[in-house]
């Protein structure tokens, strides 16, 4: 069994010394429900091979249907990094995994679970980003109906057209469980320091904060907001590099688009420097359709095979947009490759 799941279960889901009338239809107490029920019945079903009593009154599907689903579900859920720590992310993991299978199956799972059905899903979604994942997505960092950004964004952290850095308010249900307990501690010093102006020792402890790879920053209405840093590789697309032909205008152009706003970004894995590589959307625009139609990117083929971002850098190149005005434009990896090799 997946550490995360049996984490999850020690943690929420042992069984608690009650009558039997407080036990719910998912075999949990009433009052544990939603991301807990399911990872305490994926871990019995990972013993047992038996589904949830009562689960059969909210779908439509035999028993036998009902077990493959607890497989697939035991799978994605073990393969999820890190896995749902929220109703959100738990529906949207059923809905992905299952979305094959009857609707009225997936929504009769979901309801059985008390976790929010695709439609409400839908209407939580903002910032232009799609209702549904698409497959291999992993996590999200969403924004939080709030005055400041969970996700911000300001001019430095864009290092040039395909990666940024953000910053997620620590709040975020995914994030709050797993801050180390010295940046917590860090953080609490750093405001009572700031309070009777002892700037040294605050700006000590705010490089601590930095180095553990989080960062204070100041809201809108002047409060101190912990935040983790997040270094996002932009899936699919390899803009010029800073030196390169048009290098410093596709930095420019993300750095106006991104700058000052709240972003959705949709994370699939990590790469061999430590980024997460993933789709980001603000206000409404996809960044990598952005920077593809602009002519300050390529399709990166060789990690992304969507058939939506060759027909944008199509458009590009026959609009002769951007770095497209070139009859031959040095690529990008080309241009890394010699590099190296004559270092």
């Amino acid at each position: 069994m997946g550490n995360a799941l049996r984490f999850l279960y020690v943690k929420c889901c042992q069984p608690l010394s009650q009558g039997p009338d407080s036990l719910g239809p998912h075999g949990v107490t009433t009052a544990t429900v939603g991301v807990t029920a399911i990872a305490h019945d994926l871990f019995q079903f990972d013993i047992t091979s038996q589904v949830p009593e009562g689960l059969s009154q909210h779908v439509v599907s035999s028993k036998k249907a009902q077990a493959n689903w607890y497989k697939k579900l035991l799978q994605a859920w073990k393969e999820a990094k890190p896995p749902p720590k929220t109703p959100e992310e738990a529906a949207r993991l059923i809905i992905q995994t299952l979305k094959n299978h009857k609707k009225a199956d997936v929504e009769g799972l979901l309801a059985f679970y008390s976790l929010p059905l695709p439609h409400t899903l839908a209407e939580l979604d903002i910032s232009g980003a799609p209702s549904s994942w698409s497959d291999g997505v992993k996590f999200e960092l969403k924004t939080l109906p709030v005055r400041f950004s969970s996700v911000s964004v300001d001019a430095k952290a864009v290092a040039d057209g395909d990666t940024i850095t953000v910053y997620v308010d620590t709040k975020d249900p995914r994030e709050s469980a797993n801050v180390p307990r010295g940046v917590h501690e860090a953080a609490i010093q750093r405001s009572k320091a700031r309070a009777v102006r002892d700037y040294t020792k605050a700006d000590e402890l705010q490089k601590k904060i930095v180095d553990a790879g989080y960062r204070v920053i100041n809201s809108p209405n002047n409060d101190d907001v912990l935040a983790r840093k997040y270094r996002i590789r932009l899936r699919g697309i390899d803009a010029p590099e800073s030196s390169m032909p048009f290098g410093k205008e596709a930095k420019e152009e993300l750095t106006k688009l991104v700058q000052g706003k709240c972003l959705k970004v949709l994370i699939y894995c990590e790469d061999r420097y430590g980024r997460c590589v993933g789709d980001i959307y603000c206000n409404k625009i996809f960044v990598q359709e952005f920077m593809l139609k602009k002519g300050l990117a390529w399709h990166y083929t060789a990690y992304d095979q969507r058939p939506e971002l060759a027909s944008w850098e199509q458009d590009a190149r026959a609009a002769r947009a951007g770095l497209w005005a070139s009859s031959n434009p040095e690529k990008p990896w080309e241009w890394r490759k010699e590099r190296r090799n004559g270092a």
